[in-house]
């Protein structure tokens, strides 16, 4: 570690999070966060990444936390943090590591209770650190005497949920010295004895049941721990399903994938394996909600789940604290099972139809999407038309699905697609949105061209909400309208400036004019 090496208390902060392998900040700068911009310009392990606004750069840093395992994201008190906060919670919400650092007013004014700016005018300077720490795990007000004891604190807490950790630093403060403190970084350890007897809870039920089927969550991709799952599963031998959230989280090409589990709407083989499974080890805590579930139309019986948690495993009414999924996933890898491994055939996409003349339907357009998607790719989907639309397909192996199905905020995927192409710059990131999600957040286009991001964008054109309009009894109300933006005049471009996308030829080969 470097961190020792600061000297004032935000370059400590800054240090301290580029050491858990952050090489980004996203943010918007203000006055009061002048000291994190400065700390983050001088550090030469962070590059500061300026977005065009708080809500984009929530976005950017939660998807760079899903691809690179955590981000940090500068705002200013007040009205940059709460103009991030939606951002941040949907990376709450869905386990994306974000350190969410502020610059406050200084503590001195705060003592004096001045009338500053960016407040309500009444000298209180908390109140919005109330409500910025419910989009956290942890939070922490520092101070140069607490600095190297509370980052160490809220460093562990943000890993042991993996959620954000807020961070709020008055900017007097920020540029003091810091306090020296015999701290050492905590290592999140599993308890043994829990961890033995949950393990042993685990295998004998494993032994027992005469069908098993695996679950592995969303929370494994955000943890990198795809091949121990994927190891687990292939020593138990049992056939595994994803809901949409989970999308490719292990190839689809594999002998033991049985398909995607989405209530109703699930092959009839997939759910029959599911529901009709004995046993159902669901491993990462996979999230049973309306989207992923079709309206809750599964038939699933609770009793019959091994929930293993980050922290935690459940087996009927036993619950094992203090162990991590890690530990229990290495012990499974050595299960030696004595049923027979499940194997299936894959099935392949429905084939590509529709003349470069023909009108764009889901049933042309999604298989080429398909096809369009190579082994490597980053693939960002918004929510509306493209969450449930590409997930049914069979995608390539060594694909990376982001989705934000729980949160579910539109505009999400622009902005995360910015943070994922800077995090993963060795794959092609593509972007497939409608453009009612991406009016909102399209002005990080122009961050994409200035900090190098080269995306693929795919904005499919509905002429307004088309979700909305799916949804409702008439399709025709007016708030379902949007600007008509002209998205073929810059697409289409030779000499489209940086900033603006282009077509793919990739893409140019396969798509109905």
């Amino acid at each position: 570690m470097t961190t020792m090496k600061a000297t004032t208390v935000i370059d400590y902060i800054v240090q301290r999070i580029a050491d858990e392998g952050v090489q980004h900040c996203f943010g918007v700068p203000g006055d009061y966060a002048f000291p994190v911009g400065d700390a983050v310009d001088r550090n030469p392990n962070i590059k500061w990444i300026g977005c065009s606004n708080e809500l984009n750069a929530s976005y950017a840093a939660d998807g760079y936390a899903r691809a690179r395992g955590a981000a940090m994201l500068s705002t200013t008190y007040a009205v940059g943090e709460l103009s991030a906060i939606n951002g941040v919670m949907g990376a709450k919400a869905e386990r994306s590591l974000v350190f969410h650092v502020v610059g406050m007013p200084s503590y001195q004014n705060q003592r004096l209770r001045k009338t500053m700016h960016h407040t309500l005018g009444d000298g209180i300077f908390d109140k919005f650190i109330d409500i910025s720490a419910q989009a956290a795990c942890c939070h922490a007000v520092i101070n140069p005497d607490n600095c190297v004891i509370e980052m160490e604190r809220v460093i562990a807490e943000a890993r042991r949920n993996n959620q954000p950790a807020y961070i709020v630093v008055p900017s007097d403060y920020a540029q003091a010295p810091i306090t020296p403190a015999d701290v050492r970084p905590l290592t999140i350890k599993s308890n043994e004895t829990s961890l033995q007897k949950a393990v042993a809870a685990i295998t004998e039920r494993l032994k027992s049941a005469k069908s098993v089927v695996a679950l592995p969550a969303f929370t494994i991709s955000r943890l990198g721990l795809q091949k121990e799952v994927r190891a687990a599963i292939e020593a138990i031998g049992c056939p595994f399903a994803t809901t949409s959230m989970e999308k490719s989280i292990i190839d689809e090409s594999h002998p033991q994938f049985a398909g995607m589990y989405s209530g109703v709407l699930s092959a009839e083989e997939t759910r029959k394996i599911v529901e009709g499974a004995e046993l159902v080890l669901n491993i990462g805590g996979v999230s049973f909600n309306d989207e992923t579930t079709m309206g809750f139309s599964t038939h699933l019986d609770p009793a019959r789940f091994i929930s293993i948690g980050l922290n935690d495993v459940r087996v009927g009414d036993q619950l094992f604290g203090s162990v991590r999924i890690a530990d229990v996933l290495a012990a499974l890898e050595k299960f030696e099972s004595r049923a027979p491994q499940y194997k299936r055939t894959p099935e392949g996409n429905p084939s590509i139809n529709g003349k470069p003349s023909d009108k764009i339907t889901m049933d042309a357009l999604y298989p080429r999407y398909a096809a369009f998607i190579r082994s490597g790719d980053n693939v960002v989907l918004e929510s509306g038309s493209s969450s449930f639309g590409v997930p049914p397909l069979t995608l390539p192996d060594d694909v990376q699905v982001h989705i934000q199905m729980l949160w579910g905020s539109i505009g999400w995927a622009t902005g995360a697609t910015f943070g994922i192409a800077l995090a993963d710059p060795k794959r092609k990131t593509i972007l497939i949105t409608g453009e009612g999600s991406h009016q909102l957040t399209a002005n990080e286009i122009g961050n994409m061209g200035r900090f190098g991001a080269n995306p693929i964008i795919l904005c499919l054109n509905n002429d307004g909400y088309m979700v909305e309009r799916a949804l409702e009894p008439n399709p025709d109300w007016s708030y379902n309208d949007l600007a008509k933006w002209r998205y073929a005049m810059c697409r289409t471009r030779s000499d489209a400036p940086i900033g603006l996308p282009r077509v793919s030829k990739r893409w140019a080969s396969s798509m109905p004019h």
